[in-house]
């Protein structure tokens, strides 16, 4: 796909990722964004988005975001989905649908058909935002502003290039973002491994609440509202937490839960390879990649852990070895 191609008629063109937008999400997003903008002078280019963790501050341009979801236009001539299927997208759900034509850009596995009339869905691709370098087709039209967004989505998708999504492709299409000249070392530090005082608060407390249990297996932790009220903490306060109870020894499978209502609780799963993370996260309505998916499911605590365990036995049991993101 040449996403110049795609967009070359159109006035308006809008642009969104899903809810609760993590790194390649924002990413790949305002990579895009900075983008057609420069690109399609002619053309009014917006995007919208929840409002992004500040450690997204360094991106161009960033606070042009729409995130009240209240666009200059009603209807876009395109629109372009990011990072997810239609469903995923929240507010900007309505806009997608009454586009004249709708574009969607994925790596997500749960999204493998697409949910656009243009689809450019790559399953085995590091992040979305790799995919938005693959669908600019005039690289010298990139500047290090558009390569340093891009280069984020793509760092925290791979966490800095250590998870098994990472390719040769992967570390290629870094190394070209890198030529642009920014100051990728710093990123990396500033964005992804950099915790504030109440994300490390959060982290301990979830650590210290975990429970292990299928046999050492598996590592549940969860956070409910009061505790959250208790630190002042948002849900991006909650990053990474899924991954550092994964890292623990043993443990082929963990699971981290907040509470966003009563009875209701957003699901974050990690595997270690041997469970297939989006298998379970879909059967329950929710997707993802093989060793990284999430769902929001309603119910206690215990039965939420209960349903999502004898989903993750399942897999346990047929000695499943999952290789690929």
């Amino acid at each position: 796909m040449n996403i110049l191609d795609e967009v070359k008629e159109a006035g308006t063109i809008g642009i969104s990722g899903h809810v609760r937008p993590d790194g390649d999400c924002v990413g790949s997003v305002m990579g895009l964004y900075l983008y057609l903008k420069k690109a399609c002078p002619g053309a009014r280019v917006q995007a919208m988005l929840e409002k992004p963790a500040d450690i997204f501050s360094c991106i161009s341009q960033v606070e042009e975001l729409c995130t009240d979801f209240v666009p200059a236009v009603e209807k876009f001539d395109v629109f372009i989905a990011l990072d997810a299927e239609k469903s995923r997208l929240g507010e900007a759900e309505r806009f997608f649908d009454a586009a004249g034509k709708r574009i969607n850009i994925d790596h997500h596995i749960s999204n493998a058909r697409g949910s656009g009339d243009v689809n450019y869905i790559v399953t085995d691709a590091s992040s979305t935002s790799e995919l938005v370098y693959d669908v600019i087709e005039d690289k010298e039209a990139l500047d290090a502003d558009i390569a340093k967004a891009l280069y984020i989505g793509i760092i925290h998708d791979t966490g800095v290039f250590q998870y098994s999504n990472t390719s040769p492709k992967t570390l290629r299409v870094a190394a070209e973002l890198i030529g642009y000249g920014f100051d990728f070392s710093s990123i990396i530090d500033e964005t992804f491994y950099e915790k504030t005082y109440i994300q490390n608060q959060i982290l301990g407390r979830a650590l210290l609440e975990s429970i292990l249990f299928m046999d050492g297996k598996c590592l549940v932790s969860m956070v409910d509202k009061k505790t959250l009220a208790f630190y002042n903490a948002s849900p991006q306060d909650l990053e990474g937490i899924a991954s550092h109870l994964r890292s623990t020894k043993g443990v082929e499978c963990a699971i981290f839960m907040y509470q966003t209502d009563n009875m209701e609780y957003k699901v974050s799963l990690r595997s270690g390879g041997a469970v297939n993370v989006a298998e379970v996260a879909s059967f329950f309505g929710g997707g993802g990649h093989v060793k990284a998916a999430g769902v929001t499911m309603q119910g206690t605590f215990y039965d939420i852990v209960n349903n999502l365990s004898a989903q993750i036995d399942k897999q346990l049991k047929k000695g499943q070895i999952c290789t690929t993101e």
